[in-house]
């Protein structure tokens, strides 16, 4: 089974052995983002990012805007299920933008980054970096996956969400969220790509919104049918 929940933050105990009891061996859960446990290279660090892949299921992540991008991309990249990913240890992988996979016979594309709602504060302190947001060369790959793969994904996971279903989400506040370029991206991807189910977690909220998208923040859910276990 493919299993899906948000932003992580460096948070363990969202990645708990109870919190994921029902998720068995060759299972697969992905991230939408912001995985942070990549971050200060410690030994500490080191020691539960093996033993995060030493579990017996994959777990998989997108990256969001709050990652240390120099930390994540010294990793080699390689091939996993018809993909190209950043194989942490073991089964643990960071999906990498642009990618079609398939896991488990669904199709999956991935794409993660996005832009910083407090990208002025942390420009401020110097904790911006311009490698959140996707390059020219990885929305291009992305689209020439697509096209490879007829147009067609069983399961879209982003970080951030279309631009229709951002300003959706945006209708009370309109200053609250940043819209992107990558937003309309996401928007034109959505009018020419069949999918099913898409999901994305920068907006750090569990809410259904149709049939096909749904945001995602702490809420592990099975990515087929949309229940929470």
């Amino acid at each position: 089974m493919i299993y899906i929940t948000g932003d992580i933050h460096g948070d363990r105990k969202r990645l708990s052995w109870l919190k994921l009891k029902n998720l068995k061996e060759g299972d697969t859960l992905i991230i939408c983002g912001d995985f942070g446990f990549l971050w200060e290279n410690t030994t500490a660090e080191q020691n539960y990012i093996m033993s995060l892949g030493k579990r017996k299921y994959n777990i998989c992540f997108v990256d969001g805007t709050h990652e240390n991008f120099d930390l994540l991309n010294n990793y080699e990249v390689s091939q996993w299920n018809g993909g190209k990913v950043h194989k942490i240890y073991g089964n643990l992988y960071h999906l990498m933008r642009g990618q079609v996979y398939e896991i488990e016979g669904r199709k999956v594309f991935t794409m993660g980054g996005g832009e910083s709602a407090d990208i002025d504060i942390r420009r401020d302190v110097n904790a911006w970096s311009k490698d959140e947001l996707p390059t020219q060369e990885e929305l291009l790959e992305g689209a020439e996956n697509l096209e490879i793969a007829g147009y067609d994904m069983d399961i879209i996971i982003t970080h951030e969400p279309p631009l229709k279903v951002k300003n959706f989400l945006n209708l009370n506040d309109p200053s609250e969220f940043r819209v992107s370029a990558l937003n309309a991206y996401f928007e034109e991807l959505a009018q020419n790509c069949s999918f099913r189910k898409w999901y994305f977690g920068s907006l750090h909220v569990d809410k259904y919104i149709s049939t096909n998208y749904r945001a995602i923040f702490k809420d592990v859910i099975n990515a087929t049918t949309g229940e929470k276990i």
